[in-house]
């Protein structure tokens, strides 16, 4: 008589992706999941509206697609689709403008399998457009397609925090512990990736490897106004040392340089970046944090 092969040999693989107002690189975007070596056994792709979502895109990937629909903000959208995966036991939540290599989810489902103690994972950057003006789909693909990869042992190097464009996480921690994110950090809820990576980190290890490639194209469409952005980079930061997600060495750093770009380069601003908006978010930020009234979600109040 054959014995049963273990529960977790074949592990069940979900991808997660929380959108708004970016319907074009989503639907541009997502056909690239057909080239993982290893597919997803389930997409969930949380938006704020039907409009973000090109249902004809899915292609052949629509049976294996839920689609959800949650109140704006990134963490109630990630915690919507963490609701949504009950059979998964790896969640990788990626944002909508993330291309994967080929090997990516196969690599995760190695990752995860090999180190028992592992609880998050993120991937190598190939490329970030969200340092300057973003990078275009095709210019993408083809830095992922020549970033000259070769099989070789696995590096994996203990890291701070998770990636947000790209993350993995253990669901049978999640579910145990009853982790989430944290919905008092609004909108594009900056440094969420860090106070989830800190609430995971208490159970296990969160490490970067370079086996996990990926190009993330940092598309400025869709995203929090100056003002709003400027106001979270110091706010965010405060609230979590608060929390105990996030250490002063961590946080203060962080607000200096945002500070610090912010006002030098307010004459000479990029032009896909509203440094005046940030800087009068900065000082509005640390105008509240006087009067004792800073708080993460005054940025819904702000234009």
């Amino acid at each position: 008589m054959e014995r049963p092969e273990p529960r977790n040999a074949c592990p069940r693989l979900a991808v997660g992706i929380a959108t708004t107002g970016r319907r074009g690189i989503l639907r541009a975007a997502l056909p690239h999941l057909l080239r993982q070596a290893r597919p997803a056994d389930m997409i969930v792709i949380c938006a704020a509206e039907e409009a973000d979502v090109d249902r004809a895109a899915l292609g052949e990937i629509a049976t294996r697609t839920r689609i959800i629909f949650a109140e704006r903000g990134l963490c109630r959208q990630r915690n919507a689709i963490l609701a949504h995966v009950d059979e998964a036991d790896i969640l990788l939540f990626l944002d909508d403008d993330f291309l994967m290599a080929s090997t990516y989810l196969a690599e995760v489902e190695q990752l995860f399998a090999a180190n028992a103690d592992l609880v998050m994972a993120t991937g190598r950057v190939e490329a970030d457009g969200i340092s300057g003006p973003g990078i275009a789909l095709s210019d993408g693909l083809r830095l992922l397609d020549g970033s000259g990869y070769a099989a070789g042992p696995s590096h994996e190097n203990p890291v701070y925090s998770a990636y947000g464009c790209n993350m993995a996480v253990r669901m049978e921690t999640v579910r145990s512990h009853s982790l989430a994110f944290d919905e008092n950090l609004p909108l594009y809820g900056w440094l969420e990736d860090v106070d989830f990576s800190r609430q995971m980190a208490r159970h296990g290890r969160i490490v970067r490897s370079d086996r996990l490639r990926g190009v993330h194209l940092g598309t400025k469409s869709g995203r929090t106004s100056g003002v709003r952005l400027g106001y979270s980079q110091i706010a965010n930061p405060i609230y979590l040392m608060r929390k105990k997600t996030m250490s002063f060495r961590h946080a203060a750093p962080q607000m200096a340089r945002n500070l610090a770009a912010n006002t030098l380069r307010l004459a000479a601003p990029e032009p896909w970046i509203d440094r005046r908006g940030r800087l009068r978010g900065n000082l509005r930020a640390l105008a509240d944090l006087v009067r004792g009234r800073l708080a993460p979600q005054n940025v819904s109040a702000l234009e």
